[in-house]
C-alpha cells in the first residue's frame, strides 16, 4: 500500500470524500445523507453536500444502525479498493454494541418471527398453524362430505 499523501491545504466535497472512502455505495446516497443533515463535521451538522472537508476534521454519521465517528487522515485520489480507502481515515468509535442506536436489533442474535423461526417467510404449514391458534382461519372440516337434499 502507498503512504498517505501530504495533507497540506487539501479540501474536497463532503459527499465525494464519503463516497471515495467507501462509506456509501454511490455518490448520490452520500449526497442525500449530507442534504438530510445526517452528517456532522466537528459536531456541526453539514447542511450541504458541497461543504469542504480537510484532513484533521471529525465526521459523525449513522451508518447501518451504528453511530460512526471518523477522523479524516487524508483525501483519497480515487475510489479505490477498501484497503486503500481505509488508510484515509481513523475510526474513533468502531461499530460495537455500545454505540448502537436505541431500539435497533443488533448482533445479540437473529431476529425471530412469531413462530420462532429465523429470518424467513412462514411456510404453508406455519401459516395454517398460526390461523388455527389465532382463530382467524377458515372453519375446520372433519374431512367427511356433507350432502343436503334440497330438491
Amino acid at each position: 500500500m502507498s503512504e498517505l499523501p501530504d495533507a497540506g491545504d487539501q479540501r474536497i466535497r463532503l459527499d465525494k470524500w464519503l463516497w471515495r472512502a467507501r462509506f456509501f455505495k454511490s455518490r448520490s446516497l452520500a449526497t442525500a445523507a449530507c442534504g438530510a443533515g445526517k452528517v456532522r463535521i466537528d459536531g456541526t451538522p453539514a447542511a450541504k453536500a458541497h461543504t469542504a472537508v480537510r484532513p484533521g476534521q471529525v465526521l459523525t454519521f449513522v451508518k447501518e444502525r451504528h453511530v460512526r465517528v471518523i477522523k479524516i487522515l487524508a483525501i483519497p485520489g480515487r475510489r479505490g479498493p477498501a484497503g486503500e480507502a481505509r488508510i484515509c481515515y481513523e475510526d474513533l468509535a468502531p461499530p460495537e454494541a455500545g454505540n448502537r442506536l436505541p431500539g435497533q436489533p443488533g448482533r445479540d442474535g437473529p431476529a425471530r418471527n412469531r413462530l420462532g423461526r429465523v429470518g424467513r417467510r412462514p411456510t404453508k404449514k406455519d401459516r395454517r398453524r398460526l390461523e388455527h391458534v389465532s382463530g382467524d382461519g377458515p372453519a375446520q372440516d372433519d374431512g367427511q362430505a356433507r350432502w343436503t337434499d334440497e330438491t
